[in-house]
């Protein structure tokens, strides 16, 4: 059902087929080039922020193109073009084959249509609510938050939303699509003592629509009103709290964002292109403890409903549950097993 959604969106609507992308591939094809594919993307985003309990800020835009790639040793030749139609996906072909030594018309092999997981819903989360039922979200959450503590003095909220489509075809045969959905929704609070001012903020989202924030998260309480506690939580302990003392001391990191100083410390430095290369500080040690015993880093990109989750990613392969860093050990690199 993906596929075909996909198809008839970027493909059918110009007038476009997997005939014209098999031909497209034709153009590229050639005795030196390792690999090529056409990658399709087409992306809806909106956004509202409340502030002041009024919307201050709204937005939505469409972004689309097409891009064709060829691969050859080392090199790589890229064009894209921000129309969809045969005359783009000619002109970006023989511009992405200028890194070959001779032209194309080389084998393409039969696609092979690909039908993606179930890892997320290939819902629409813009259409999940309409403009009246979005505000309203915001709107009660800013009367929630103001209403439980006096000592508020300015809250923010804000919901983003992203329906993304994703068409892939390659010389290999591979043939994908994938409909992406994300949202997110973010809570920032103020609060006031005397001359003292401190914030807190919470929020979460994932692949799924905007109803999901009013899913209950028990105690009669729904997921959005959850994050409402937790930002004024937070900001009511900074209030109150000591100064935290200078100096070199031990720092424990919690489930989530802080996931994302792991990432920087080595997450680069575990991709398998950099380790392929000898380029990277982990290259080589394979097998190696390379940090305590205590340490195992996975990535997943299976977890359902997750932001960082993918049915399948931009070059049509399923996502994976990839073990990087195992009891200390360095087991794999970031990528396509």
């Amino acid at each position: 059902m993906t596929l075909e959604i996909v198809e008839d969106t970027m493909l059918a609507q110009a007038g476009l087929g997997r005939e014209e992308l098999n031909r497209t591939l034709g153009l590229v094809a050639a005795r030196d080039v390792d690999y090529a594919d056409v990658y399709f993307q087409s992306c809806w985003h909106e956004s509202l922020v409340l502030e002041d309990s009024i919307i201050k800020d709204g937005s939505f835009n469409i972004d689309r193109g097409v891009g064709v790639r060829a691969v050859s040793g080392e090199k790589t030749g890229f064009a894209y073009s921000d129309q969809i139609n045969l005359l783009a996906l000619t002109q970006s072909a023989k511009a992405a084959r200028g890194i070959t030594r001779s032209g194309g018309d080389g084998k393409v092999q039969a696609f092979t249509p690909y039908a993606p997981g179930d890892i997320y819903a290939p819902v629409n989360p813009l259409n999940s609510f309409d403009k009246h039922q979005k505000i309203a979200l915001l709107e009660e959450i800013d009367r929630y938050i103001r209403t439980k503590e006096p000592m508020v003095k300015e809250v923010s909220v804000s919901i983003n939303g992203v329906y993304e489509q994703i068409l892939v075809a390659a010389l290999d045969g591979t043939y994908a699509a994938d409909i992406r959905p994300l949202v997110r929704l973010s809570i920032s609070v103020l609060i006031e003592k005397g001359d003292k001012r401190e914030h807190g903020s919470a929020g979460g989202g994932g692949r799924y629509g905007y109803e999901h924030f009013l899913q209950d998260a028990g105690d009669g309480k729904t997921i959005a009103l959850m994050y409402a506690d937790e930002a004024l939580r937070q900001a009511l302990i900074n209030i109150d709290a000591d100064e935290a003392p200078a100096g070199t001391m031990p720092v424990v990191l919690g489930a989530g964002w802080p996931g994302v100083l792991l990432h920087e410390a080595v997450g680069h430095g575990l991709e398998g292109d950099f380790n392929r290369k000898g380029s990277s500080m982990f290259s080589g040690q394979l097998g190696q403890q390379v940090t305590s015993s205590l340490c195992t880093i996975v990535d997943d990109g299976t977890l359902k409903d997750r932001r960082g989750s993918i049915n399948i990613d931009d070059e049509g392969v399923p996502g994976q549950y990839n073990v990087l860093v195992e009891g200390g050990k360095l087991k794999g690199t970031c990528k396509i097993s």
